[in-house]
């Protein structure tokens, strides 16, 4: 039996194995912000679910897939009741699901990193200044959104959020901050993006 430990938050009893991503403050700040944001009738993808959590929320109020990398956190996730893909952000979700989704969220690996020592490492190695996934997420993600599609993006201080927003800003997509929560070493904001219309 692989021991699991069990976390609770608001109504919910998540499922955490060995060598995933255990919800912290970036999770909780993610949750509050689909609730606040999320419609009944919307579809949503999560990228990089690890446990769960957020999905765990989405899917009280909407359709909801999620992806993740890790072979360990698409086990975790599936023990939490999600539907999930094993895949690189987006790789795979072509195959495996055929429409666009109204709205796309993803809680990224963003500490900054010189490099990768260890699977853990990877749960949040942003690379050398914490935006290497980030970036790589917003390159594809308008090609998985509806024409009204968002995404909702967490970013930290200790990856540059002006900086992601520069980015976000520079592919076409308009971006307001709509959460925010300051911690001792970092500041956390949820960035909501959609595609500008011209």
């Amino acid at each position: 039996m692989v021991y699991a430990m069990k976390l609770q938050y608001r109504d919910k009893e998540v499922i955490i194995l060995p060598k995933v991503y255990e919800p912290a403050e970036d999770s909780f700040l993610m949750v509050e912000a689909v609730l606040r944001e999320v419609q009944k009738s919307d579809s949503v993808l999560e990228i990089g679910t690890g446990s769960g959590i957020i999905s765990m929320f989405v899917k009280d109020i909407a359709q909801v897939i999620a992806t993740d990398i890790s072979p360990q956190a698409v086990k975790c996730a599936k023990l939490n009741g999600i539907d999930v893909i094993r895949a690189d952000l987006f790789d795979g979700i072509n195959v495996n699901v055929k429409e666009k989704f109204d709205w796309i969220v993803f809680n990224p690996p963003y500490l900054p990193s010189e490099e990768q020592k260890t699977d853990m490492d990877a749960l949040w190695d942003g690379g050398p200044n914490g935006r290497a996934t980030i970036n790589r997420f917003l390159d594809q993600v308008k090609d998985y959104l509806t024409e009204d599609g968002r995404i909702l993006l967490l970013a930290s201080s200790l990856a540059g959020i002006e900086q992601v927003i520069a980015k976000m800003e520079s592919l076409g997509l308009a971006v307001d901050g709509i959460m925010s929560e300051k911690h001792f070493f970092e500041r956390l904001v949820v960035l909501r993006g959609f595609v500008k219309r011209t």
